[in-house]
């Protein structure tokens, strides 16, 4: 019987929808997967429930978000007994205290209000201001993942990971810095496309240029990666390719339909561009050849050295 995969953290860009593929390319034996850009966690819940991975680092530099998972994961019963009380407290009055319970987050960034917002705000399309200050609106069609639903995956997530995770609010050169190569790094930063602009998605940007030179480094130190960086819909592509000179291969994953574009009331399929390390190439003892064989649904794929 195939396990349900809990998800209290819905953030629009998770992973969930690709980490078949993702997975499809862990080697076995995994003593720790790294996530540098936890955000969702989708990949290392994916990895949890598969057995694919014995410990767990869970680092992004959205401190606020990193509190709540901190709760989630060894608090689970107070922090669902808080979402509970928020969503019964909104009945009658659902836009106003979203508004309110918004304020109140960026004052005193509760991890309770945070969960709230989250399971609350329009497509689960997180924003923040200039000044760092969450500001999407909510979803007034609907209240909020209901709370005995919010608690079940709570429980779930903390099941999973109590005991064998690390939680950090960190950058995440610092995180890069601390890898061996008997580990695994998956990474899911905020794309080129948005990062060079004013996007209001992500609580904090990267620099292209430095990240590159980040990949490379990992490279040179023999690190098993995976990348997701890219992508494009057929209308649009977010940033260019990362070269191949860093040590990298390139596949393209059909996505489904953006949850973006259904944001926007478009209907555009999104292809997702993973990277995988050379480190990670040789230690799953394949050739760039067959790369798009470790994929269980060929037809999803298209395979591509990044040029």
């Amino acid at each position: 019987m195939t396990m349900k995969i809990p998800q209290p953290i819905p953030y629009q860009g998770s992973k969930r929808n690709i980490a078949k593929y993702i997975l499809s390319f862990f080697p076995q034996g995994i003593e720790l997967l790294v996530e540098p850009f936890a955000g969702s966690a989708a990949i290392s819940i994916a990895a949890a429930i598969k057995g694919k991975a014995s410990k767990f680092y869970l680092n992004d530099s959205n401190t606020s978000l990193m509190n709540l998972w901190n709760e989630m994961i060894n608090n689970p019963g107070q922090i669902s007994d808080e979402y509970r009380k928020l969503w019964n407290a909104q009945l009658g009055k659902e836009k106003q205290f979203y508004n309110y319970i918004r304020d109140e987050f960026n004052k005193e960034q509760r991890p309770d209000y945070f969960l709230y917002l989250l399971a609350r705000c329009i497509k689960a399309s997180v924003r923040y201001n200039s000044k760092g200050e969450f500001n999407q609106s909510p979803d007034n069609r609907r209240k909020g993942r209901k709370p005995e639903i919010m608690k079940n995956d709570i429980f779930a997530v903390s099941k999973l990971f109590k005991g064998r995770v690390k939680i950090t609010s960190s950058d995440y050169k610092e995180i890069l810095a601390s890898i061996s190569s008997k580990d695994l790094v998956y990474m899911d930063p905020p794309y080129q496309g948005v990062c060079n602009g004013g996007d209001p998605r992500y609580y904090s940007k990267i620099d292209n240029d430095e990240f590159l030179e980040q990949l490379r480094n990992l490279v040179q130190k023999n690190i098993s990666f995976i990348l997701s960086y890219d992508g494009r819909t057929e209308n649009k592509t977010y940033g260019k390719n990362i070269p191949e000179n860093i040590g990298v291969y390139r596949v393209e994953v059909n996505a489904g339909v953006s949850s973006q574009s259904t944001l926007l009331g478009k209907n555009e399929t999104t292809y997702e561009s993973i990277y995988l390390s050379k480190p990670l190439i040789h230690r799953l003892g394949i050739s760039t050849e067959n790369i798009a064989e470790r994929f269980k649904n060929k037809q999803t794929i298209q395979q591509s050295l990044a040029k």
